[in-house]
């Protein structure tokens, strides 16, 4: 997968401590990995990606970060 051609948010700084999502079109489906660590990718289709990034722009997940009380 080292021939996609990798692309992170213009958000994202150099150096460590700023590492995040890039994403690379693989023929009909998207791959993304972690800029910190790219030996593991993942893959989806466009239409399931921009479904999760509406549920996450809508805070349908925020209650998957929330930390339990104790």
């Amino acid at each position: 997968m080292s021939e996609a051609n990798w692309r992170k948010s213009s958000y994202s700084g150099a150096g460590d401590g700023n590492a995040c999502i890039e994403l690379a079109l693989m023929g009909r489906a998207v791959a993304l990995r972690e800029s910190d660590d790219p030996r593991i990718v993942l893959t989806t289709t466009p239409a399931k990606l921009g479904s999760l990034l509406r549920s996450i722009k809508a805070g349908e997940l925020d209650h998957l970060a929330a930390v339990p009380e104790a």
